[in-house]
């Protein structure tokens, strides 16, 4: 597997990034150029797109195995890590948290843990998958979670769920924001959310990722 990665000069810290269903972390460049230029190394697998609404557990676990292989890309086990993402990304970086999804068949699905995660920052996460029982129990760090307002992929309410998590959790949601607006490149086709300034709020969402990270 291929991964993205920017190194900082001096790091304080790894960032693994998880992209969405498209699998393109260039799509996220904003934020992850704005981590690094913060002290970040930035590691983000590189994955083949596939379709949210037929998506199978296998593809799903791909993900969080690509967050560490991404994490095996970077020798340095004396910094602390960032497990971060967008959509199914942000499902990985869950799973590698310690959350326990269940599949498609409402079945628990085995996924990988890094105990070198200290913190989550979520954007627009997918988390139906992570209903059952005690699903997040184990999800012990500070968490943050970026949704936005006209998001109908991953609607600003389903974020709710996450605080059950064991550790602190902030919610933030942007107003007139869509699914794919997070992506600095949105898909052939899309435009972004009628009415919203995309620039001004990808400068606003770097911003705001930095801080999250510590």
């Amino acid at each position: 597997m291929d991964v993205t990665l920017i190194e900082a000069e001096s790091p304080r810290g790894i960032v693994l990034f998880g992209p969405g269903a498209g699998g393109a972390p260039d799509r996220y460049r904003h934020v992850l150029e704005a981590a690094a230029a913060d002290g970040y190394t930035v590691a983000a697998p590189i994955h083949e797109r596939f379709d949210g609404r037929t998506v199978t557990d296998d593809q799903m676990l791909e993900r969080a195995d690509g967050l560490q292989t991404a994490l095996a890309a970077v020798d340095r086990p004396d910094l602390p890590v960032v497990a971060a993402g967008h959509s199914a990304g942000a499902w990985a970086a869950l799973c590698l948290a310690g959350a326990l999804p269940c599949g498609r068949d409402r079945q628990p699905l085995e996924v990988p843990a890094e105990p070198r995660v200290s913190r989550l920052v979520l954007l627009a996460p997918t988390v139906g998958w992570f209903q059952g029982s005690g699903a997040l129990d184990r999800v012990t760090v500070p968490t943050t979670v970026f949704v936005g307002s006209s998001d109908v992929v991953t609607p600003p309410s389903s974020a709710e769920l996450l605080r059950a998590v064991r550790g602190s959790v902030e919610i933030r949601s942007y107003d007139g924001v869509g699914h794919l607006d997070f992506m600095c490149d949105l898909p052939p086709g899309v435009q972004p959310t009628a009415g919203l300034d995309h620039n001004a709020f990808l400068d606003r969402l770097a911003a705001d990722f930095v801080r999250a990270l510590s």
